[in-house]
């Protein structure tokens, strides 16, 4: 089969999904609190089914985000979700959970599987049994750097996704740890809201430039990168490996920034498909993400060229 890779996406509504489809936008992972974990927006079924609908005539495809930490509750309602994520054709689930597995091969037996525990999916043995279970995609903890991401690609069976772009999640508890600790403060009034929009960090005494976004919703309390991961400039690398899906995570971000995002990417991948042999990276693609980047906020490698040591 001849490789293609997919650019993938999110989107925060159904106006932003149409507007990442037309700057280039291959693939979508959308959902709802519920059953998926720090997500740009909240999908209701219904707006599932329409995001399926206009995605299906453009060839683009729909992900349903299942990565939570599933409780006894969401396991309950889980058999008649993935039924009603199958009836609207959604190409794709996204999990971690094993009772997602058990749900899908029951209520959607012919959906692809996308395997997301986040830290955990390390290696390609690791890879291989989630194949042997019926995944058919391996996405990469954030930690991996480049030598290892190569070294899994072309050793497991399973297609592989790495994120590209955007920023990374290096905290989370189930628990409203924000509110817990303004409750012992005098005025905690003036918290009303903690959510993602609130536009509340955290910082280190030693380190006051670097600022960690926080917030809270049902699903706890997460605490984000102070920086965002930017691979435009080395995605060649990736390309030559054969990394399946490249995943932009526009996460807290504007319609705006997101579409400047994927058009750059875009460029990129259509460029060194088009002539492998001969591509050369071209700066306007990473000035243009410059331009609209947050100057608070570094564009960096992550972990792509850092050692690790154990």
């Amino acid at each position: 089969m001849t490789y293609k890779p997919e650019l993938l996406a999110t989107a925060a509504s159904l106006e932003e999904l149409e507007r990442l489809m037309a700057a280039g936008a291959d693939a979508f992972v959308i959902g709802e609190a519920r059953y998926g974990m720090r997500l740009a927006g909240e999908f209701t079924i219904e707006m599932i089914a329409e995001a399926v609908k206009a995605a299906k005539p453009k060839g683009v495809k729909i992900y349903a985000a299942l990565n939570n930490l599933m409780d006894n509750d969401a396991v309950d309602s889980l058999d008649s979700y993935v039924a009603s994520l199958a009836e609207a054709g959604v190409d794709a689930i996204v999990f971690g959970d094993p009772a997602v597995l058990m749900a899908a091969r029951v209520h959607a037996p012919g959906m692809a599987l996308h395997w997301n525990a986040e830290m955990t999916s390390t290696n390609f043995v690791t890879a291989n049994y989630w194949g042997r279970r019926g995944a058919t995609r391996y996405v990469l903890a954030r930690e991996l750097n480049m030598e290892q991401v190569i070294e899994t690609a072309s050793s497991s069976e399973l297609e592989i996704q790495v994120q590209v772009h955007g920023m990374t999640n290096i905290y989370h508890s189930k628990r409203s740890l924000v509110g817990s600790y303004m409750d012992h403060q005098t005025e905690a009034e003036r918290l009303p809201v903690k959510d993602k929009d609130r536009g509340l960090y955290v910082m280190e005494a030693e380190r006051k430039d670097e600022r960690y976004p926080i917030y809270e919703d049902r699903n706890g309390t997460h605490i984000m990168s102070s920086d965002d991961i930017c691979m435009v400039e080395n995605l060649h690398e990736l390309l030559e490996a054969g990394v399946k899906s490249l995943k932009i995570e526009g996460f807290m971000k504007s319609i705006e920034y997101n579409e400047i995002v994927v058009r750059a990417y875009r460029k990129t991948i259509d460029a060194y498909m088009a002539n492998p042999a001969d591509y050369s990276f071209q700066e306007e693609w990473l000035d243009a993400i410059k331009e609209v980047q947050n100057p608070n906020r570094e564009l960096s490698y992550g972990f792509f060229y850092k050692e690790q040591v154990y």
